[in-house]
């Protein structure tokens, strides 16, 4: 079993192969799930991306330039924290939308 914890050491792509792994399962699992008619669809991916990130490092050091810079200069990680903190709310904001604004326009 030490194998598996030294993957991302002797074997990265086959460590990256499993996280992508790990993460889509459930993720797709999570966006099949439906209430009153409305799901995550393949959006569960991103928000199990997010969870996972936030106890390893997944996709969670990809910031984009702009929120570097300005933790750049703030000195801080508040920028970061705080995109982190809306993004997911923020993502699942526009997917609620669209599906409703399609529910109410295709009826």
């Amino acid at each position: 079993m030490s194998w598996l914890f030294d993957l991302h050491r002797t074997q990265p792509i086959a460590h990256a192969v499993g996280v992508l792994a790990f993460v889509c399962v459930p993720g797709m699992a999570f966006g099949s799930w439906k209430f009153h008619g409305i799901g995550l669809g393949t959006a569960g991916v991103l928000f199990a991306g997010i969870l996972v990130g936030h106890f390893r490092r997944g996709g969670g050091m990809t910031d984009p330039p702009a929120l570097a810079f300005a933790s750049d200069i703030a000195g801080s990680d508040a920028p970061t924290v705080a995109y982190a903190t809306v993004y997911p709310l923020t993502t699942l904001l526009r997917i609620l939308s669209a599906q409703v604004l399609a529910i109410i326009l295709f009826r």
